[in-house]
C-alpha cells in the first residue's frame, strides 16, 4: 500500500505512466466504467473545494465505485477536536482510498502514516497539490505533446501558491526546462523551491514584469492572489491585482501559447481571454478528472 503526498512520490516513469493511462482513459472511458466496483473513495475536505472534490468524486464515479464525502469539517469529529491521525484510521474502517484536504501542511503525511489504506494529498495549506500537478502536466502533454525544451512563465503568486511549488518540482525532473518566475518582491518563490530548480540545474530568473516576459513562454501559468493565505487584510489588498491578464497583453505572446490556471480565479484572468484558444484552464480542469482516474486505478493496484 502507499500513498502520494508529494508529486515527488511519483517517478518520472510513473507520471508519464500515468499520463497515458489517462489519454487511453480519454479514447476508451468503457474500458475503464467498472474498474471500482464495490471500491469507495472518502474525501475528507477540511476546507473549501469545488474542483478538487467534485473532480475525486467524478473520477471514482466514472471508474463505477462509490463516494464517502465530508466537505464540510464543521460537521465532523474534528469539530470535536478528533486528530487528523484518529480521523484517518476511523475512515479506514469505511472506505478503500481517502483524498484529503487540509489547511495545515504536513496533515495529509500524518493521514498516510496512521490510515490502513492509501491517501492522497488534495491540497495541504501553501504546501502541495500533488493531483492539480498531474492536472497540469496531462495539459501540457495534450496541449504540446512534450515536457521537455519548454519555457514555462509562473505568474502572481508564487510565495503560497502550492500548484505552483507542485509544478515547479515535477518539470525540474525533465531536460531543457526554463522558468521565468514573474512576481511581486514580496510573492516570490519560497527559498526551498529556488534549491529544487538549482538542484535540477534547470534554468530560472525571476522578474516583476509580466509583459517584458511575454514573448518568451511557451506554457503561462496564471495565479491568483490568495486572500486566506495572508497574515492581514492591508498586504491582500494592496497586492490581490498585481497582475491581471487580458487580451491586450496578450498580443506579443506565442501563437502555441498555453495560458494555464488552477482556478479558482477572481480577476487575475479577464473572462475576455476565455475566447482565445490559447485559454487552457477549463481544458485543465476536465484533465484533472482523468488523471485523478487514473492515480486511483494506481493506488488501488487495479490494472
Amino acid at each position: 500500500m502507499r500513498s502520494v503526498i508529494d508529486i515527488k512520490d511519483l517517478s518520472t516513469t510513473e507520471l508519464n505512466e500515468l499520463v497515458a493511462v489517462a489519454e487511453d482513459i480519454i479514447q476508451n472511458p468503457d474500458k475503464y466504467a467498472h474498474k471500482c466496483d464495490r471500491k469507495k473513495l472518502a474525501t475528507l475536505f477540511f476546507e473549501p473545494s469545488t474542483r478538487t472534490r467534485l473532480s475525486f468524486e467524478a473520477a471514482m464515479y466514472e471508474l463505477g465505485g462509490h463516494v464517502l464525502s465530508m466537505s464540510d469539517a464543521g460537521s465532523s469529529s474534528a469539530a470535536k477536536g478528533e486528530s487528523v491521525a484518529d480521523t484517518a484510521k476511523t475512515v479506514s474502517c469505511y472506505a478503500d482510498i481517502i483524498a484529503m484536504r487540509h489547511p495545515k501542511e504536513g496533515a495529509p503525511l500524518v493521514a498516510a502514516m496512521n490510515a490502513s489504506i492509501p491517501v492522497i494529498n488534495a491540497g495541504d495549506g501553501g504546501h502541495n497539490h500533488p493531483t492539480q500537478t498531474l492536472a497540469d502536466l496531462l495539459t501540457i502533454h495534450r496541449e504540446k505533446a512534450r515536457f521537455d525544451n519548454l519555457t514555462i512563465g509562473l505568474c502572481g503568486d508564487l510565495k503560497f501558491g502550492r500548484t505552483v511549488h507542485s509544478l515547479i518540482s515535477a518539470m525540474t525532473r525533465y531536460s531543457g526546462i526554463k522558468f521565468v518566475l514573474i512576481s511581486p518582491k514580496e510573492l516570490t518563490v519560497p527559498s526551498y523551491v529556488k534549491k529544487v530548480i538549482k538542484e535540477a540545474g534547470a534554468e530560472c530568473r525571476e522578474t516583476t514584469d509580466l509583459l517584458e516576459a511575454m514573448p518568451q513562454l511557451d506554457i503561462l501559468y496564471m495565479t491568483r492572489v490568495q486572500r486566506e493565505r495572508f497574515f492581514n487584510e492591508e498586504d491582500y489588498l494592496r497586492l490581490k491585482d498585481s497582475y491581471i491578464l487580458t487580451p491586450e497583453k496578450l498580443i506579443t505572446a506565442k501563437k502555441d501559447l498555453c495560458i494555464m490556471h488552477p482556478l479558482p480565479r477572481v480577476n487575475e484572468i479577464s473572462v475576455k481571454v476565455d475566447e482565445d484558444p490559447r485559454a487552457c484552464y477549463f481544458k485543465q480542469v476536465l484533465n484533472g478528472k482523468y488523471m485523478r482516474m487514473a492515480l486511483i486505478l494506481k493506488l488501488l493496484e487495479i490494472k
